[in-house]
This record gives C-alpha cells, structure tokens and sequence, in this order.
C-alpha cells in the first residue's frame, strides 16, 4: 500500500464535490480548485457514493475507497496505485488503462468491469468478483486472486505469471493467449474454458479441475499436476494423457463421483 499523503487543505475540496453529487467530479473539482492530477492522492473517500462518476485520469494513488460505490464510474487511465478498494464496488466500471499496482481490491465488485490495458501487478485480489469483466492484455503477474470469482471473465492476453490463484473459479472464461508461469492455480476451477494457446509453464495446477477443456493448444510444460483432475477434454493425444498421467492427473468422465467438482482441500 501506498504512504502518499493528501494535501491538508485538499480533503475539503473532495469532500465538497462529493456532495455535489455530480457525475462531473473533474469538472466540478476545477471549479472548487482541486488539481486532480495530485490533489486526490491519499484521499480518504470511504463509503463514498461516486456511482457513475467521470473520474477518468484521476491521480487517486494512496487513497482509501474501501466500501465506495464506483459502479458504472469512468476510471479510465486513474492512478490507484497502492489505493485501498476493499469491498468497493465497481460494478461495470470503466478502468481500461489504469493503474492499480499494488492496492487492494479484496472482496471488491467487478463484475462486468472493463479492465483492458489495466496494470494490476501485485495487486491484492483475494475473494474479489471479476464474473463477466473484460480484463483482456491486462498485467496481472505478481497478484494475489486467492478465491476470486473470474467465471465468464476476459483474459484474452492477460499476463498472470507469478499470481496466485489458490482456489480461483475461471469456469466458462477465456484464457486464450493468457500467460500463467509459475503461476499457482491449484484447487482452482477451469472448467469449459477457452485455452487456445494458454501458457501454463511450471505452473501449479494440483487438485484443480479442467473439465470439458480443450488442451490441445495449451504449453503445460512442467507444470505440476498432481490429482488435477481433468474431465471430458478435448484435445488430448493418447501419448499426451500417458504423460500427464505420470505427472500425477487425474482422468474421469462426468458420471465418475462427484462430476466437475473441486476435490476436497
């Protein structure tokens, strides 16, 4: 999390184009004297209601947003770096190029949020909602998606090396093209996602469940796949199933136990 330190005599300004209840904040902000582009950083907006507001290339690095209403905001290019968004919603949020580098988006609502382009390295995601957002060429290494909900979710592109993704459920997403080195994956649902050309190098994949995948195109060189249970793919050569049965997968149809279930941890 970020140290940053907002201005003393800036905090009033905000708080007065809170209270506008403007969807202008930038326009109001010039108005009331603030400088967007430094006067928002370490901001306490807590619990504030900026739903549908144009906060686009707003420097709000530092700031605390836990618990705020962002849904439907234009966050277009806004510096997050180190914010506090705990439990924030932003709910088809706009935030295509912005920068939210090492804050903490835990338990937060981006469900069908836009999040192309976004730098979110390091990033604290842990149980957060990303069902149905776009997060396409995003940067994602390095992040913290712990039990996060990416089901339906874009990651056409997205760079998640490094992440982990201990127990995340990336049912029905699309992966194609996304990179996962070293990432860790187990215990995760990837079941009917799309994976043209995933790469999944020395990635941790054990007691997940890919069921209904095609893997045909999918680089799982030296990843760990211990109990991994895959279920019904497609794809899979019989010299390609004997090798990843000797790494320690697990191939069912199904009607075997419980179907496309986790096992238990």
């Amino acid at each position: 999390m970020s140290n940053q330190e907002i201005r003393p005599e800036a905090q009033p300004l905000i708080d007065r184009c809170i209270e506008e209840k403007t969807k202008d904040f930038l326009e109001i902000g010039r108005i009331a004297g603030l400088n967007t582009t430094s006067d928002c950083a370490g901001a306490d907006l807590s619990g504030a209601n900026l739903s549908s507001v144009n906060l686009s290339g707003v420097n709000l690095s530092g700031a605390n947003l836990s618990l705020a209403k962002l849904n439907g905001a234009n966050l277009f290019g806004a510096n997050l770096l180190g914010a506090n968004l705990f439990g924030t919603d932003l709910n088809e949020a706009n935030l295509s190029d912005a920068n939210l580098s090492d804050a903490n988006l835990s338990e937060a609502i981006l469900s069908r949020a836009i999040l192309s382009s976004s730098n979110l390295r390091g990033t604290i995601v842990s149980n957060a909602n990303f069902s149905y957002a776009i997060v396409s060429n995003a940067n994602l290494s390095h992040a913290i998606l712990s039990n996060a909900n990416l089901s339906y979710a874009n990651l056409f592109g997205a760079n998640l090396s490094e992440a982990n993704l201990f127990g995340a459920t990336l049912s029905c997403a699309t992966l194609n093209y996304a990179i996962f080195n070293h990432a860790n994956l187990s215990y995760s649902n990837l079941s009917y996602a799309s994976m043209d050309y995933t790469v999944l190098s020395a990635a941790n994949l054990r007691c997940a469940l890919l069921g209904e995948t095609n893997l045909s195109k999918v680089n799982l060189s030296d990843a760990k796949l211990e109990k991994a249970r895959l279920v019904n793919n497609l794809g899979i050569s019989e010299e390609m199933k004997l090798d990843l049965k000797q790494r320690g997968a697990i191939f069912e149809d199904s009607h075997d136990n419980n179907g496309l279930t986790i096992l238990n941890r």
